[in-house]
């Protein structure tokens, strides 16, 4: 086996454009009503990163987040270029008060990190997604 990966990306806008270790989060949104949470999940991947992941997909332990938000993920075998990403966008008043109206992209990178390197990147809520993915690379499911 290889050296185990793991593609993160940091969110855009102005509250993280200076924010690095601790900022990092695994591409993730919210689920439609009545919409399956794979099927959220390759959607989530492809508006955030604008690829399609197609493969076996490998269920990872949910994580419940301090907010109370729990968190389905899923690993797969997946090669992208993180250099090339294309992330949708939103719209919010900045700078703040000032009654205009920005775009800035969801996502304004992505890369790829070792396990011990997304430890440090990663939001810490999200840390349990990463070990819970080392332990089923080591079982090689």
């Amino acid at each position: 086996m290889g050296t185990l990966e793991v593609l993160l990306v940091h969110p855009g806008g102005p509250f993280w454009a200076k924010k690095d270790d601790g900022a990092w989060s695994i591409p993730k949104g919210e689920i439609d009503e009545g919409e399956d949470p794979l099927a959220a999940a390759r959607r989530e991947v492809e508006e955030e990163i604008g690829a399609s992941p197609d493969g076996t997909f490998i269920p990872l332990t949910p994580v419940r987040q301090a907010g109370g938000k729990v968190v389905q993920a899923w690993a797969i075998e997946f090669d992208v270029d993180a250099a090339a990403i294309r992330s949708n966008s939103f719209e919010m008043e900045w700078p703040p008060r000032s009654g205009r109206h920005q775009s800035f992209p969801e996502v304004d990178r992505a890369a790829w990190f070792t396990i011990p390197e997304a430890h440090s990147k990663i939001l810490r809520g999200q840390l349990p997604l990463l070990n819970s993915l080392a332990r089923a690379h080591i079982s090689g499911e």
